[in-house]
């Protein structure tokens, strides 16, 4: 692991690099691991949209939350939000112990805005609760291609609203979010800093999907290596959310476009195996220039959102999440 905050990059594009993590790709020193990742996921067919593909994704994440979410320790208690034009399913997670009560993570799962339901956003939400020691707010968007853009955003709003009823303060609201759930955070504070209100105490994007026009380097150079991703799967999920719109460097969609001054600490992880690479490094020296206090750290030979994964990085992973929240709280 590379931890990166205003120093210089580490050069992770150079093609000698590269060339060695597809060689262990190639060679199957990956494979098992790699395969069981494809597997639970079934995220590289370019008909994943399709209504009987979307079905089987959508269950087997659900299959797959139930299997690795780590229960021990923790309560789950399902509610629905009504502060929005449509009723928003969520679930809090919280430690059985003694916890912090002051403080709260908002956490919006991912899964391509087309996928994942609570019992998939059950696998972070629990690992965030045991990082951040804090209660954790999950909840479950609207889908496309049923429900695309604005629907997810109009009911982050809504569950953003709901904690404020709930008596929280912005600053007491750590907000979260992996892979499209990380576009739908950062859209979410956007939103905020439109609006005129108040900004969360700090961002933590894992593996965020912060640049629809699929620019970066990364799409390319990285296309061997991830284990899970592809582009055409990349740009069939943007299809769907987007609908009919094609201005996919709107900063609606692409938030690392967007005018980023004002938004809150932020906490960036990726891996090196991700054709999403550099939506978070370009995110981070976005952050960088416009003066937004942040942190990137990449790990080696990490897939996209390996935090869900039993691994080593992972616990790495979250350790450094559980730091970083101490250090803004």
């Amino acid at each position: 692991m590379e931890k990166q905050s205003a120093n210089p990059m580490p050069n992770h594009r150079d093609p000698a690099r590269l060339r060695r993590m597809r060689h262990l790709v190639g060679h199957d020193e990956l494979t098992p691991m790699m395969k069981a990742i494809k597997a639970v996921h079934s995220a590289t067919s370019s008909a994943s949209t399709g209504p009987d593909d979307l079905e089987r994704q959508r269950a087997g994440q659900e299959l797959f939350g139930r299997l690795v979410t780590p229960a021990a320790g923790l309560r789950f208690d399902s509610l629905t939000i009504r502060h929005g034009a449509v009723p928003v399913p969520a679930e809090w997670v919280s430690q059985e112990d003694g916890h912090d009560r002051r403080h709260v993570v908002l956490y919006c799962h991912g899964g391509g805005y087309t996928c994942g339901q609570l019992g998939y956003a059950r696998v972070l939400a629990s690992k965030l609760a045991l990082a951040s020691g804090c209660d954790v707010l999950s909840f479950e968007y609207r889908l496309a291609p049923e429900h695309p853009y604005p629907a997810a955003q109009q009911d982050a709003l809504s569950v953003w609203d709901y904690i404020a009823y709930m008596g929280y303060g912005a600053r007491d609201v750590l907000l979260a979010g992996d892979s499209a759930g990380g576009n739908l955070a950062l859209e979410l504070a956007l939103k905020l800093k439109e609006q005129g209100r108040r900004q969360p105490r700090a961002l933590i994007l894992m593996s965020p999907w912060t640049n629809m026009t699929a620019s970066g380097p990364s799409y390319t150079e990285r296309a061997d290596i991830d284990p899970m991703l592809t582009m055409e799967y990349i740009e069939s999920v943007r299809a769907a959310y987007c609908g009919e719109r094609t201005d996919f460097d709107n900063p609606c969609f692409s938030p690392l476009l967007a005018d980023l001054r004002g938004l809150p600490p932020t906490l960036i992880q990726v891996g090196t195996n991700e054709i999403l690479y550099s939506d978070s490094e370009l995110l981070y020296e976005a952050m960088q220039r416009q003066g937004v206090f942040s942190t990137l750290e990449v790990y080696d030979e990490c897939w996209h959102v390996f935090q869900q994964m039993p691994t080593r990085h992972a616990a790495q992973a979250m350790d450094s999440v559980g730091r970083f929240i101490q250090r803004v709280l």
